[in-house]
């Protein structure tokens, strides 16, 4: 019956990091028959577990480590795309990353900027799941990107994520594009309409969560 939708929810697991409604409206990108047009930008196990977000892109700023994404993937109730690196790490060691992930369970992987075409080359014709490279300036090589394999871009070009987005959109209309998004409705359905196909949402902290539970408590005394 079109337009009723059932909800269950739980008295223990409403308090939950909710992803912004407009992302909902673009259009989002299939990966072996999931639709994903959220994703949580998180490493934070605590919070993966508590979101609505489709999939979850676990990159960090540390060399990428098996045991971290093994954990994150065997914690998380969803899709997650794994950082396996690019850029210090690179070369024989992301390939190897990029296969542990993969035989774990990861939906994904996600290379950093500094990333060489020829790792790219490489990592498509060793791994199953998408490959996916991080963009944060329009003066990249995207031609050079789609020509070596890349599946997915993930644009996080803060102030200039849509300029990027439209340069993407005029050389490939069919490429997928996940996309910061910002703090604002206004923000992501500037991505929506730029040609992002999924948004990428950045949590606020264990810390500020925290802080809002807390002032209630205190409020109740």
């Amino acid at each position: 019956m079109e337009g009723n939708v059932p909800v269950f929810g739980s008295k223990l697991r409403n308090n939950i990091v909710i992803v912004p409604e407009v992302i909902s409206q673009c259009s989002g990108i299939r990966v072996f028959g999931q639709s994903i047009k959220s994703f949580l930008f998180s490493t934070d196990v605590a919070i993966i577990r508590n979101t609505n977000a489709n999939a979850i892109i676990a990159v960090y700023p540390f060399t990428p480590q098996p045991v971290i994404s093994n954990a994150l993937i065997l914690a998380a109730d969803k899709p997650i795309f794994c950082g396996v690196g690019g850029g210090i790490t690179t070369g024989v060691r992301s390939l190897e990353l990029a296969i542990h992930a993969e035989f774990q369970g990861a939906l994904g992987v996600v290379l950093n900027k500094p990333t060489p075409n020829s790792l790219i080359t490489k990592l498509k014709e060793k791994i199953d799941i998408p490959v996916t490279v991080t963009v944060v300036s329009g003066k990249e090589d995207i031609q050079g990107r789609i020509k070596a394999g890349v599946d997915i871009f993930n644009v996080s070009g803060a102030g200039n994520t849509v300029d990027i987005i439209k340069k993407i959109r005029d050389i490939d209309n069919n490429v997928a594009i996940i996309a910061t998004g910002g703090k604002t409705n206004e923000t992501i359905l500037e991505a929506i309409e730029a040609g992002a196909n999924a948004i990428s949402y950045t949590p606020p902290s264990t810390g500020e969560l925290f802080k809002g539970i807390m002032e209630k408590y205190r409020l109740e005394e």
